[in-house]
């Protein structure tokens, strides 16, 4: 691709011009599929990570800077991180299927819980609001802590750390209730 191109794309990104995209996909589209492809080793999830790759291009374009990498490697890497992170995903989810598949925890007795009934919500609103958002996140709108990392706006790490501060502070108010319950069930 010439220099004086690539200039011109950076320009319209930089503008917010839509016409930047379909540039880069008419230059780039096919090489950064390969590159995809080479990573998830599937047509269909390469397209996916090809889509995807460009929404998180045409979202972060303010961010390109042409001093610190030319715009091929900028696009690359984002193709590529965006590849790792759907093959992470998918692994992930795999992972917590079979889990749930070969688990006995849910036979001891689960049917009896009733959420509704331990106000579940209500305990909830009695902890700090930046772990009730990471909670709800987590376990009343089913996200991974990667998509609540992206949802929310905050890094990973922090996801994980509130989200274990707050299962914490949730145990402190559930930890005499269930000992109660488990005392109650097991006497004669």
């Amino acid at each position: 691709m010439s220099t004086l191109l690539e200039k011109h794309i950076v320009e319209l990104l930089r503008e917010g011009d839509e016409k930047a995209i379909s540039l880069l996909y008419e230059h780039y589209g096919d090489t950064l599929y390969g590159v995809a492809l080479k990573v998830v080793k599937d047509e269909e999830l390469a397209q996916d990570v090809v889509q995807e790759s460009f929404v998180k291009i045409w979202k972060k374009s303010d961010t390109y800077d042409p001093s610190k990498a030319k715009l091929f490697t900028w696009l690359f890497r984002i193709t590529r991180n965006a590849a790792i992170d759907k093959l992470r995903s998918l692994s992930t989810k795999t992972d917590r299927e079979i889990q749930i598949d070969v688990s006995d925890v849910y036979s001891v007795g689960v049917e009896g819980i009733q959420p509704e009934l331990m106000d579940m919500r209500k305990h909830l609103r009695s902890i700090d609001p930046k772990y009730q958002e990471v909670l709800e996140a987590l376990f009343f709108e089913g996200m991974t802590q990667q998509e609540a990392s992206e949802e929310l706006d905050i890094p990973l790490g922090t996801i994980k750390s509130r989200l274990k501060i707050g299962l914490r502070e949730l145990k402190k108010i559930y930890a005499p209730a269930v000992l109660l319950a488990c005392l109650i069930l097991t006497m004669p």
